[in-house]
């Protein structure tokens, strides 16, 4: 028997194709950590065998643009149908992207059509002026977190470490970061909505984590676009992000993990700044810490070497995490490229300390 509270939890769930995919990368997400999307279609393909589709001949979705005032809403929905165009030129019915920020762009742009079915002719027309193409409605539009979150159980069967210290076996303490573009805008359209969102929450539970509940858990990272673009208003992205750091240091969490690559790249280099302006440090020794998006994680449980997951690459030294999961790493590696190439090591932080 179903009880109320069940019920209600019932209202919070969204629908995730099993098989069957059109991947659309980040262009932001492709140069902050380019090893994180490869390592996506990795855990897809090879360790859960589904069906997903990487087209070469996709674009932007323009959210940057759009959400900095530097292009009209018009345009954007053009991209976005063409974007779908070539799903359904490739086959495909499912629809996963790798932006929260291109998540909440193509949501906007559906629930736009769905509202103003003139909309939707509109961008149809120009598509087919500029481009000759058409295009159908995904009929399942997620997150690429989403289908890790979907797969969590089967990652964690196959899963070579669970988030447990080595040394103490206590279950490592894990803050859960979910991008505002994910949980805000559309809330109905992510799991858990934006009051309760489980999308990362459920990997920490299921691979044996502990949740870090601090008081400004769900507080914006402060990337926010229009004052990052300008120089001059960086002061309240770092500061937004301060004081998530800040609230979350009295519960000492060894890791942060999230869902957006702009929080993921803020969150991991604002540590970095605040370092060096302020001397603070936010994990143990001086260290800071380290900030892993949902497959970097996914990656590292599943055994795959952190160098190539592209560990290297975040500003935050991972290699304390590395020590209390157990995972066995050869610091010699690091900075060496695909064919063994010494690309040779970066200027080390005066403050921040980094191995």
């Amino acid at each position: 028997m179903k009880t109320a509270k069940n019920t209600n939890w019932e209202n919070y769930q969204k629908e995730i194709a099993d098989d069957n995919y059109y991947f659309a990368r980040s262009c932001i997400r492709q140069n902050f950590f380019p090893a994180a999307e490869d390592i996506f279609l990795k855990i897809i393909r090879k360790e859960l065998g589904k069906n997903i589709f990487d087209d070469a001949q996709q674009t932007t979705c323009t959210g940057i643009a759009y959400h900095s005032g530097i292009i009209p809403f018009e345009t954007t929905m053009t991209v976005v149908a063409r974007q779908f165009a070539l799903m359904t030129e490739a086959g495909f019915e499912n629809f996963v992207c790798s932006c929260v920020t291109s998540f909440g762009i193509y949501s906007e742009v559906l629930e736009t059509w769905k509202h103003f079915p003139e909309k939707e002719e509109e961008a149809r027309q120009a598509l087919m002026r500029a481009t000759g193409k058409t295009f159908e409605i995904p009929k399942n539009l997620v997150h690429t977190s989403d289908l890790i979150y979907k797969f969590r159980k089967e990652i964690a069967s196959r899963a070579t470490f669970r988030l447990l210290d080595k040394h103490t076996g206590n279950p490592l303490k894990v803050v859960d970061h979910i991008g505002c573009h994910y949980a805000k805008i559309f809330p109905e359209k992510g799991v858990g909505g934006a009051e309760f969102p489980y999308v990362l929450a459920g990997l920490i539970d299921d691979w044996g984590g502990a949740q870090v509940d601090y008081p400004e858990r769900r507080h914006c990272c402060g990337f926010g676009f229009r004052q990052y673009l300008l120089k001059s208003n960086r002061g309240y992205s770092l500061s937004n992000s301060k004081y998530k750091f800040d609230s979350m240091q009295p519960y000492h969490p060894d890791v942060i993990i999230t869902n957006c690559p702009g929080c993921t790249f803020f969150l991991d280099r604002w540590q970095y700044v605040i370092a060096e302006m302020e001397g603070t440090t936010y994990g143990e020794n001086g260290y800071g810490i380290p900030v892993l998006t949902y497959e970097e994680l996914a990656g590292l449980l599943l055994g795959y070497n952190p160098w190539d997951i592209g560990l290297q690459l975040h500003q935050v030294t991972v290699e304390p995490l590395l020590d209390k999961l157990g995972i066995v790493y050869n610091p010699e590696e690091k900075y060496k490229g695909l064919q063994g190439l010494d690309l040779g090591k970066p200027e080390m932080p005066e403050v921040l300390r980094c191995c």
